[in-house]
């Protein structure tokens, strides 16, 4: 055992006594174990730390995703997130149920689209202030993705700006308040005997879900493993999501799937993992460097989802002009480094 696993005498009371602790693969924000009990049941323990070069935000973290579990747990027959067991505050511990990870299958998509609707309809106004909103793209956001077309000697349709405008206008979350994982990607949803259920809810907050419905489309923004999700599949894990909305809250999704891939376009943040965000403009570093993050460099997402967006802006009304900018960016990036490579596709997880 590494590191002697933090469970106060309390907790041992109450849950029972490690016989055997493994210390997982977690990321430097957090320490996770799964534990043996003398009963033989497992549990795992997670420990959220101040690393990762995020600073120290570990008491905000910790409070922001032991109130997410306590909403998910919402969610019955089946649930989407495992039980919160226990907590320890003062050591920003908590005690979550063990879940036997079935592993992957090529048909995941449906499965996570379905269980993604039923966490983000959870919640409602009722709700506001248990999670901090959503938060959504700039004005500087805006002003570095134009900077970047004029960087890369792109022209810049004239009403573009107003675009964006109005764009971040409509992102604005306070009118939404369906409960957001927060980084919703591939190795934090685990397969189990009763459906897809999400781990990880350490940047959840309340929003609109088209912002991780996105992640279908735009290639998972906030995720190491970006991939491509198109066609058929895409297609089904869509309607897959609209329907479950549906039938749990009686309205459709509310909102613009176009605007929310918009927004993510325009995060240079989403362009690095999460203890480089919020540091430099990292949108003007695409014309000097092509930096890398898991299997795909900087460009390659960006190209990814200049694509989605000009292709689904092409009869927008309002953000027709962006669209064509972004078809003339992808081009640009393409005829200047031509060996950048699409995404991995959605039958592709190496990680699992």
């Amino acid at each position: 055992m590494p590191t002697r696993v933090p469970i106060s005498d309390e907790l041992r009371s109450a849950l029972g006594s490690p016989t055997e602790a493994t210390l997982l693969d977690s990321s430097p924000r957090s320490r996770v174990w799964r534990v043996e009990l003398r009963d033989g049941g497992r549990m795992i323990v997670k420990q959220i730390t101040d690393g990762g070069g995020t600073g120290p935000d570990g008491d905000a973290r910790y409070a922001r995703e032991v109130a997410a579990l306590r909403l998910a747990a919402r969610a019955t027959r089946p649930t989407v997130a495992p039980a919160l067991l226990g907590t320890d505050p003062a050591s920003r511990v908590m005690v979550l149920e063990y879940l036997d990870d079935l592993g992957a299958v090529d048909d995941w998509t449906p499965g996570y689209a379905e269980s993604l609707a039923r966490l983000h309809a959870l919640t409602g106004p009722a709700d506001t202030g248990t999670l901090p909103a959503w938060s959504g793209p700039t004005a500087a956001d805006a002003e570095s993705f134009l900077a970047l077309a004029k960087a890369l000697d792109v022209h810049v349709p004239p009403a573009v700006t107003n675009e964006l405008a109005g764009l971040i206008d409509r992102l604005e979350p306070s009118p939404h308040h369906a409960l957001l994982h927060g980084d919703p990607c591939p190795g934090n949803d685990l397969r189990t005997a009763t459906g897809v259920r999400f781990v990880d809810f350490e940047q959840a907050s309340l929003g609109n879900g088209l912002v991780e419905l996105a992640y279908l489309r735009i290639g998972f923004p906030t995720c190491w493993c970006a991939m491509s999700v198109t066609g058929a599949p895409l297609a089904e894990a869509e309607g897959v999501y609209r329907s479950t909305w549906r039938s749990l809250t009686g309205t459709d999704v509310p909102g613009d799937l176009a605007d929310a891939c918009a927004g993510w376009l325009i995060r240079g943040d989403a362009l690095v993992e999460r203890a480089h965000r919020e540091s430099v403009d990292h949108l003007a570093r695409v014309p000097a460097e092509d930096f890398e993050w898991g299997y795909v460099s900087a460009r390659e997402r960006l190209v990814h989802r200049l694509g989605v967006v000009a292709g689904m802006t092409r009869d927008h009304d309002r953000l027709q002009a962006l669209g064509h900018l972004s078809a003339a960016l992808a081009a640009r990036l393409l005829e200047r480094w031509s060996a950048l490579r699409p995404l991995p596709t959605q039958d592709t997880r190496p990680w699992d």
